[in-house]
């Protein structure tokens, strides 16, 4: 790391750091509910799968956003699904600190035909990791709707994330 970069991270703080400053504790990963890995390392590139609202207790949160469940509700689930994201990346890598972009996001809304605000619930994962890597949290997404998603769950989300080399 070059004496700028230093700089600019102890000034920001880490991931760690913020995190903490958010009173946030990451969950351990959520396991795959079918037959799939939570993430593929591969080079200086880590995929995510996509992962969904669920608590650390495992409890999921579902539902129709239009219907039974509102935006600033599914802006939390979308939030809770960033720090489920959050905890395999910290599984995968060690350590959050080796992320040195976050690339692309691809949030999934379970909506009603007529719902079309997908962007304002997706925003909820978008501004955590922002929060939590800062100018590398910045990303290109897609936020789009749903008839349905596996359990009937809010939101799901997955992440390409670039790596120091």
């Amino acid at each position: 790391m070059n004496q700028s970069s230093a700089t600019a991270e102890s000034a920001s703080g880490s991931p760690y750091e913020r995190l903490s400053t958010l009173g946030i504790e990451l969950p351990p990963p959520p396991p795959p509910i079918a037959n799939f890995v939570t993430h593929v390392l591969e080079g200086n590139m880590l995929y995510l799968s996509g992962q969904g609202p669920r608590e650390a207790d495992g409890t999921l949160h579902f539902g129709k956003v239009g219907a039974e469940v509102g935006i600033e509700q599914a802006y939390g689930h979308a939030r809770l699904t960033g720090i489920n994201l959050l905890a395999v990346m910290q599984d995968a890598l060690g350590d959050l600190k080796r992320v040195k972009r976050v690339v692309k996001l691809l949030g999934m809304v379970n909506a009603t035909p007529d719902f079309a605000d997908h962007p304002s619930v997706i925003n909820g994962c978008s501004d955590l990791f922002i929060e939590v890597f800062g100018a590398a949290g910045q990303h290109a997404r897609s936020a789009v709707g749903f008839g349905s998603l596996p359990g009937n769950i809010t939101v799901e989300i997955e992440a390409i994330v670039a790596l120091h080399g």
